[in-house]
């Protein structure tokens, strides 16, 4: 099978919850433990226990703290120099620190160590946790993704989302706005 060729899912990697296919929803969160790596709602129970190693989905960047939902702007594909960061970072549980080119590195302990996560990174195990609910669902692998992005994404983060689809090996053929999905979804 080439590229493009096969059947496509739609995620929509939403801020609080993430849903593919229409119907298949989870939360969009991501806990490190010292034992493991939780992902979507086995992570949500962790939130209030140890926030700092919460990072929930960056790129979309909703978790709770203390019965708190906390709105961040996207991180993903922004500069840790960036305004809105550097404003958000206050409200974040988590250590933020400048990477490599000025990209925002999330800090976080997992299994004993000091880690360090780009937002596509922790965006990825959210894809991929998403990815393995919905082949489990049909029973056969998906190579081919079309995801959903607020309107207001830049070039710059539309182009993180692409990036995000490669570390999970996913073949993202489109990239769209949320709103054309109730069009769609709607056929209106």
């Amino acid at each position: 099978m080439h590229k493009g060729e096969g059947p496509a899912i739609g995620i929509d990697l939403g801020t609080t919850y993430s849903c593919v296919g229409g119907n298949r929803t989870t939360l969009s969160y991501v806990a490190f433990t010292d034992t493991e790596r939780l992902i979507c709602d086995a992570s949500k129970n962790r939130v209030s226990m140890n926030p700092v190693n919460n990072v929930f989905d960056t790129s979309l960047a909703f978790f709770e703290v203390d019965s708190e939902l906390l709105h961040a702007k996207r991180l993903i594909g922004r500069r840790f120099s960036d305004p809105s960061v550097q404003s958000d970072m206050k409200l974040w549980p988590f250590k933020v620190i400048p990477g490599s080119k000025d990209k925002p590195i999330i800090i976080v302990n997992y299994k004993g160590e000091e880690k360090q996560f780009a937002a596509e990174e922790t965006s990825s195990m959210v894809l991929t946790k998403m990815r393995e609910i919905t082949e489990a669902y049909l029973s056969s692998s998906i190579k081919n993704v079309v995801v959903t992005v607020p309107t207001y994404f830049n070039d710059s983060q539309r182009q993180a989302m692409k990036d995000v689809g490669i570390i999970v090996g996913l073949n993202v053929m489109r990239i769209i706005n949320e709103p054309i999905t109730v069009v769609i979804a709607y056929g209106c």
